[in-house]
This record gives structure tokens, sequence and C-alpha cells, in this order.
């Protein structure tokens, strides 16, 4: 069992990690466009946005129903990073205590 749930553990961790990326990505580039520092009629650009909201807008949704804008301020990613954080290390440290268990 340990040499099927550790690697998944693993993997699992690695996606979130990937995810951290994505939701910081999102929030940069949310920034560029509302400042005008990037144009969004670039096809590319355009492409790049529609793939990061689509992948972060649901779970930012969710999140602003509990906690509203406050002052013009998005504070969504920072707790949806918060939440990521933790999870991985209540994965990191089932991980550890599974492998220390495997002993």
């Amino acid at each position: 069992m340990d040499v099927i749930l550790i690697p998944l553990l693993s993997v699992l961790n690695a996606v979130i990690g990937i995810y951290v990326w994505i939701v910081i990505a999102s929030v940069i580039m949310s920034w560029l466009i509302n400042f005008n520092v990037i144009n969004t009629k670039n096809n590319l650009v355009m492409m790049l946005w529609d793939f990061l909201y689509r992948i972060t807008e649901p779970v930012f949704g969710k999140i602003r129903r509990f906690l509203p804008i406050v002052g013009g301020l998005d504070l969504s990613p920072l707790v949806l990073i918060l939440v990521l954080w933790f999870v991985q290390a209540v994965i990191g440290q089932l991980t550890l205590k599974i492998a220390l268990h495997s002993v």
C-alpha cells in the first residue's frame, strides 16, 4: 500500500504546487491587463488570459462568496494560496508519517 500511496501523495503535492504558480500568474496577468501593460487584443495574450481565468475563476468565485472584496482589493488569491500551502504541509506530514511507519 505504501508503494502506491507515497508516490501518489508526491504527485498530488506537485500538482498543488503547479496550481499555486498558476494562481500567481493569473494575479500578475490581471494586474498587467488592468494597468494596460499588455494588450488583450493580442491573440496569444487573450488565449493565455482565457486559460488562466477558466482554471482559477471557479475557485476564486467560491472564496469570494465568503470573503468579499475589501476596499477594491480581492483577497481570494491570497486565501487560496494559503489554503493550498496548508494542504501541501498536511500532505508532507502524511507522507512522512507513512514513510516512518512502514520502516
